[in-house]
């Protein structure tokens, strides 16, 4: 029994001994450090952190995924598996999931029509050549004016005015006393004397009809055989009275103004084009607008006339459209949006199947035939609609421009940059090439050099391949040679020019109204950055009333000179400004506001203070843009709230 017993506590010793050497193996194995190489089955990315970086601003890197701190933009990963530098200089190869995680998309270049919208605005006039004006055609007295005030529509042959004229009174009793010679020569013999009386009563009869009676006026006195003391003067032309520029009991002249009478059966409208528009423009080409007084209700016409002058303080172009308006439904001064589509051909022509082959015009658009021939109006010969850059019948695929998507352009202001895919290759292949663009129609941009049809172009990521071509110090948007350090619009505050703006010798009081004005114009670009058109307009009536106030008389000599001059730009500007009320306009309004403000810093000097000039290249279509703003921190009158931090200062002004 004890030796059982014994036996028993043997075992249940070892087996104490064991569960101790274990319980130590397993709290020193939970100790020490895995060695190097063990414990592969778990992913690696589960321990080490890819670094993540912006397509727009290389210079960020971050542990993981998330927003831009500048731009907002998606982050996209720095390090990808398998991506080599490889290939050429320009090249990019990455893998598949880089491509994948790239979001690249690419789509051919390809010919084909493309459709321009140009956007303008104006205002409703006078057809210049329906307007007439109602002169005395003899020196004389106005006893009565029939039509006693502006705005009556009267008809050709109303009666307009009662003249009293002793010129007409001596002129009537010269016609009788011819008629009465002429009916007492009737029996002479001599026919000399009777075609000499019958010729005297011709001339006398011209001459009262080129002083303005009628036929029926002077049959009327032949008739009653004694002359009238007054004449009436009637209208030569349909019309509203636009303007009366007599009243009762005047004397007159022979050519005084009595009234103006305007046909408004047919009217001009005025419009304003960018200079950048004007490639989609042609004379003959239809117009569609829409005015504030009938909304929603499209009117049409024709392009008459472009101006052949650009007013540089609004960098704009008139382009005169000749609208048929029977009902008189349009008024003067009437304010239009219009549109005008040009379907875009080689060379710079325009697709327009209703002009197509045909004959019109030169100085009546609305006059368009089938062959040659004359001008129903004016009597010019016709000429082809080809010569004034249509397309004729006979199209062919050489008619189609060759084009890319607007977005697959990276336009750095002087270079055009765009990424091709390399076929042939095992990986995703990517090749920068500088190519020429022509004008940009709608989405799209026309092909001049650099690309051929069949072509794949990206469209989607290119900016992230350009960024990863930074990074790796290659040829790319920013930098065109030999790479180097990494481009794009950053924040570089130690690479900001400072400059010291020279101060012209003006009075103190001068700076301070420009002071006002230069506040108006940072309202504005706040009002912006903010999407809020109303507020920009009514900042710009603000600076336009601070810019009214400013004495020219303070500045002498060649500041006087040029304060004329650029006050008077910034004045049309600042106007055109205020009258927005759409976003986009008014954008493109600042643009062209911001560089006048520039001209006005750089001539007289910051007024107070330090302001800063920004710069984005995505502006207006990859084209860029510059303003001036109050803070170093970016506010984007451009994008807003899209892209609001997006861009850079290039200068401190002081």
């Amino acid at each position: 029994m004890l030796n059982s017993l014994f036996k028993r506590g043997r075992i249940v010793g070892l087996l104490a001994i064991v569960a101790a050497v274990a319980m130590g193996y397993y709290w020193g194995s939970r100790k020490r450090p895995e060695p190097s190489g063990l414990g592969t089955s778990r992913p690696a990315t589960e321990n080490q952190a890819a670094l993540w970086t912006c397509s727009m601003h290389p210079q960020i890197k971050l542990p993981k995924p998330g927003k831009c701190p500048i731009c907002f933009m998606d982050l996209i990963p720095l390090e990808s598996d398998g991506d080599e530098d490889e290939g050429g200089l320009r090249e990019l190869s990455v893998s598949e999931n880089s491509a994948r995680l790239m979001e690249i998309e690419t789509v051919p270049v390809e010919r084909r029509f493309v459709t321009a919208q140009v956007r303008m605005v104006g205002k409703v006039d006078y057809d210049e050549t329906r307007v007439s004006y109602i002169t005395s055609w003899v020196p004389g007295r106005l006893d009565r004016l029939f039509v006693d005030y502006t705005g009556v529509a009267v008809k050709k042959g109303d009666h307009l005015v009662t003249l009293y004229s002793p010129e007409l009174l001596s002129a009537q009793e010269e016609l009788l006393q011819s008629l009465k010679v002429v009916k007492d020569l009737e029996n002479s013999q001599v026919a000399v004397v009777r075609e000499t009386a019958a010729a005297t009563v011709t001339a006398v009869r011209e001459k009262l009809r080129l002083w303005g009676l009628t036929p029926e006026q002077i049959r009327g006195i032949e008739q009653r055989g004694t002359p009238s003391d007054h004449i009436t003067i009637y209208a030569p032309t349909g019309g509203i009275v636009v303007h009366k520029n007599a009243q009762e009991g005047m004397y007159v002249n022979t050519g005084t103004r009595i009234y103006t009478i305007a046909d408004l059966s047919q009217v001009w409208v005025y419009l304003d084009a960018y200079e950048s528009d004007l490639a989609w423009l042609r004379y003959g080409q239809r117009v569609q607008f829409t005015t504030q007084a009938y909304p929603g209700e499209p009117f049409t016409g024709s392009i008459s006339f472009i101006q052949p002058v650009l007013n540089e303080a609004t960098r704009t172009v008139k382009v005169r459209v000749n609208v048929p308006n029977p009902a008189g439904r349009l008024k003067p001064g009437m304010f239009v949006r219009a549109v005008a589509e040009a379907q875009v051909a080689t060379g710079g022509r325009i697709m327009d199947t209703a002009l197509a082959g045909k004959w019109i015009s030169p100085m009546h658009p609305e006059i368009v035939k089938e062959g040659p021939g004359a001008c129903d109006i004016c009597g010019m010969p016709l000429v082809r609609a080809e010569s004034l850059g249509y397309v004729g019948t006979a199209q062919t695929d050489a008619d189609k421009p060759l084009v890319i998507p607007a977005e697959a352009a990276l336009l750095t202001g002087k270079r055009a940059i765009v990424y091709v895919e390399v076929p042939g290759k095992d990986k995703p292949t990517y090749e920068g090439r500088e190519v020429v663009l022509g004008p940009r129609a709608g989405d799209y941009y026309l092909v001049r050099e650099g690309l051929s049809e069949g072509d794949w172009v990206v469209t989607r990521g290119n900016f992230k391949i350009d960024a990863e071509l930074q990074i790796r110090a290659r040829p790319s948007m920013m930098t065109p040679e030999d790479g180097g350090a990494a481009g794009g619009h950053e924040h570089h505050d130690a690479h900001v020019k400072q400059v010291k703006q020279a101060a012209p010798a003006v009075n103190p009081v001068f700076k301070r109204q420009l002071a006002a004005v230069i506040q108006g114009y940072l309202a504005i670009q706040t009002a912006l950055a903010q999407d809020d058109p109303k507020a920009a307009s009514a900042a710009a009536s603000k600076a336009l009333e601070a810019l009214a106030k400013v004495d020219m008389e303070l500045v002498t000599g060649q500041n006087h000179e040029d304060w004329m001059k650029q006050s008077g730009q910034l004045k049309s500007l600042l106007a055109s400004m205020g009258a927005e009320e759409s976003l986009e306009p008014a954008r493109r309004q600042f643009a062209l506001l911001s560089e006048q403000i520039m001209a006005l810093l750089r001539r007289f000097g910051v007024p107070d203070g330090t302001l800063y000039k920004a710069w984005c290249p995505m502006a207006f279509g990859n084209r860029g843009a510059e303003w001036i703003q109050a803070g170093e921190e970016i506010a984007n009158p451009y994008f807003g709230a899209t892209m609001l931090r997006c861009g850079e200062i290039t200068e401190e002004l002081k």
